[in-house]
């Protein structure tokens, strides 16, 4: 009897290190709720506005939990001081296709020295921005976006007595269409500024396209098991009349 139980015994155990075994092994499946990332651009050109006029390094870090993201992403130039920049964003997607988002867009000025935590609304340096945006389907590969600049550094209108007004409440919209090897999109400036005055728009000075262009994109095979993947962008600002063509790499 007491071999017998010596044998139950071990099996026991062996049954107990084997659970705990597949227990971890499932857990280390587990994504994590982080996601880290970083971009090398040739250029920083965003909405159809070049910031920088050089390479950019931009870094991303963001938690996600359900439909629920929170993160920060920045742009960062090589040809110093440069403009750089540091956002701050919080989103909900419903059902992958309805995201919402507000963002805290920040721009260091490493030259003449800025304060972070100056949040009064006719001295600061953040723009904050809320957005709808609709990411469309497997079997309809069309977005559709809207934002607005809600509080902050927006461009201004300008009173009849000459004196700074309220923010324009800057607003931008695009569309796109992603096909098998190239997505297709148009940005446009959706504020019109009063020049008489003054005035001069945040994307713009006028109702417009300012963000036409297609994106290529291909993976770098570096192993068996590890791409890495490459864009490039024609992007012009027909508003503008800009041109620029963007590669990256993303990690």
């Amino acid at each position: 009897m007491k071999k017998y139980r010596i044998i139950i015994m071990i099996a026991v155990l062996f049954s107990l290190f084997s659970i705990q075994a597949i227990a971890q092994e499932e857990e280390s499946k587990k994504e994590s709720p982080f996601d880290i990332s970083c971009d090398l651009m040739s250029r920083y050109v965003w909405r159809g506005t070049d910031y920088g006029a050089s390479p950019s390094i931009q870094p991303g870090v963001e938690y996600g939990i359900g439909g629920f993201s929170i993160g920060t992403w920045g742009a960062f130039t090589t040809n110093l001081p440069g403009v750089q920049e540091i956002d701050l964003y919080v989103g909900y997607t419903f059902k992958d296709i309805i995201s919402l988002t507000v963002t805290d867009y920040f721009f260091p000025d490493e030259v003449n020295g800025y304060k972070y935590f100056n949040y009064k609304e006719a001295t600061t340096g953040h723009v904050f921005e809320g957005a709808l945006s609709f990411n469309g389907t497997e079997k309809l590969p069309l977005s559709a976006f809207v934002a607005t600049n809600i509080y902050g550094a927006d461009a201004r209108r300008i009173n009849s007595d000459g004196s700074v007004g309220d923010i324009m409440f800057s607003t931008y919209a695009e569309i796109g269409y992603a096909f098998k090897y190239v997505d297709l999109f148009m940005g446009l400036n959706c504020t019109t500024a009063d020049t008489d005055k003054g005035e001069s728009g945040y994307y713009g000075d006028s109702f417009g396209v300012v963000n036409l262009g297609a994106t290529f994109s291909k993976d770098i095979n570096i192993t068996k098991k590890f791409a890495l993947p490459l864009t490039a962008s024609l992007i012009t600002n027909p508003q503008a009349e800009k041109i620029y063509l963007v590669v990256g790499l993303s990690f």
